[in-house]
């Protein structure tokens, strides 16, 4: 880079640099938003050749940090989002002139009609777009099999603490992959089923998987209306609450967040560093913990005595009635045809691809590109009515509420007085998935080889405060998270 300004930033500050950090140098007049999207646009070409994480950047987000700078000049930021660069999964439609493909060929001139409620809700907080990443092909709900991150748009993910040696995760790979190599402030991923949580345990980040309601999903590519959710990927808990602020609302056109409780609460004012402190906490192993390595169950013991020692209360081994319950995805398999098939009937009418029969039709026209690992799942949902009037959906859709709910986290919460369910990892993320409820995952450490491990925090729906307090608490305590060394090729 040229600019001996910009220079010394990437030097020696740029990476790791929170959105409070970027706020504060901005404020100060020491940088511009401008110069943020220039450092980022520099380190996205440097290293991202190594990772694949980015499908292509904003060609407007040079300008629009611009106008942004003018803007604070003139009558100050909007939030703390004014003028920070944002990576967002390419599920989530922008109407500029980026795609939205869910890292498919078949919708690689897609661009959307309308913004999505998470970019209107970016926009209106003064973030930049800065562009979209790569992610699971139809968020790994395509093919039996599928390697996480692999997409036929933009190759194959890798992990930024080991390419191709540690799994990157999914389906929010590309954006857990760039934040964790530090090329952009924060980023949107989406979860229908560890689609947030895993990434982010894999990546060393915070990722939060919201309620089910918290975030619209107006203009987001579906799976399952039941379980789709956006939510925040970032390199601390400040940073994710920050972002979560910006994307909570009430969405008329998505009626579940009438059910949102939350949507005036500024959850930075539950970044306490003694929120562990009084806080019930039951550890949930029985059926979690049995399938890791002995050196990931003891950094997840190690962080249970990191929670005791800070003042929570713990609950070992408490049961999960549904813990070991033969969960399916038959709720997914029916949903997705009438959800995907509305979302690509509103496409611009330049895109041949219209309906599930399309899509598969398209494939199989295009198999060598399309079908590196078949598309099974997508062939089981066409089969499907598309109507959800199937007794088996019905039946599915019950056994999963119940047995998620009842007989899973809220069973849990009441039966031992909890505020807070810990697990290993992303393992209990489809529990919560399910139940539509919160998580929260956090770094937890490194394995001898250098690959992240997590643990995450659960909760019944709406608790994201006591969840953010106590991933902060741990946070802010331990500090686990460290950058990648990144690769040139």
């Amino acid at each position: 880079m040229e600019n001996p300004k910009l220079k010394k930033f990437l030097d020696g500050w740029i990476e790791e640099a929170t959105i409070t950090k970027m706020q504060e140098k901005m404020s100060s007049g020491e940088l511009t938003s401008k110069e943020l999207v220039w450092m980022y646009l520099h380190r996205i070409s440097v290293f991202d050749k190594s990772i694949y994480s980015i499908l292509e950047v904003n060609p407007d987000a040079l300008q629009i940090a611009s106008a942004l700078d003018a803007e604070r000049k003139e009558t100050g930021p909007r939030s703390m989002l004014h003028g920070i660069p944002v990576l967002i999964k390419d599920n989530i439609d922008t109407a500029d002139k980026m795609h939205t493909s869910a890292g498919s060929l078949a919708l690689k001139d897609s661009i959307a009609l309308k913004d999505s409620f998470v970019a209107e809700m970016l926009r209106k907080a003064g973030a930049v777009i800065l562009g979209k990443t790569n992610m699971t092909e139809w968020a790994n709900f395509m093919a039996l099999g599928m390697k996480s991150g692999y997409s036929s748009r933009g190759g194959q993910v890798l992990n930024p603490y080991g390419p191709g040696k540690f799994d990157v995760g999914g389906s929010s790979s590309g954006s857990g992959a760039a934040i964790a190599a530090n090329l952009a402030a924060a980023a949107i991923g989406t979860e229908t089923s560890g689609s947030i949580l895993n990434p982010s345990c894999q990546n060393s980040l915070v990722g939060i998987k919201p309620t089910v309601g918290l975030i619209s999903r107006r203009g987001i590519i579906p799976i399952a209306h039941t379980q789709d959710t956006a939510g925040p990927m970032a390199r601390t808990v400040k940073d994710a609450a920050i972002l979560l602020n910006a994307l909570t609302g009430v969405d008329e056109q998505d009626p579940i967040t009438r059910t949102n409780p939350l949507c005036e609460k500024d959850f930075t004012e539950h970044l306490r560093k003694d929120g562990l402190k009084g806080k019930r906490i039951g550890i949930a192993t029985d059926g979690f913990i049995e399938q890791l390595s002995e050196e990931k169950q003891k950094i997840f013991h190690d962080a249970v005595a990191i929670l005791e020692a800070a003042g929570a209360e713990i609950m070992e081994h408490i049961e999960i009635p549904s813990a070991k319950e033969k969960w399916s995805y038959d709720v997914l398999t029916y949903e997705f045809k009438p959800d995907l098939n509305a979302y690509l009937n509103k496409l611009h009418p330049s895109i041949p691809v219209r309906s599930l029969t399309h899509l598969i039709d398209f494939n199989r026209r295009n198999e060598e590109k399309m079908l590196k690992y078949g598309q099974a799942v997508l062939s089981q949902s066409e089969k499907t009515s598309g109507s959800l009037t199937e007794e088996e959906y019905i039946k599915a859709l019950e056994f999963d509420q119940y047995h998620s709910t009842l007989r899973g986290i809220d069973y849990a919460l009441e039966q031992y007085d909890l505020d807070v369910i810990l697990f290993p990892g992303d393992e209990g993320s489809q529990i919560s998935a399910k139940a539509g409820y919160p998580t929260i995952a956090v770094p937890a450490g490194y394995t001898s080889e250098g690959e992240p491990v997590g643990i995450s925090f659960a909760g019944t729906a709406y608790s994201e405060p006591k969840l953010i307090e106590a991933a902060y608490a741990f946070e802010q305590l331990t500090w686990f998270r460290k950058s990648p060394v990144l690769g040139i090729e």
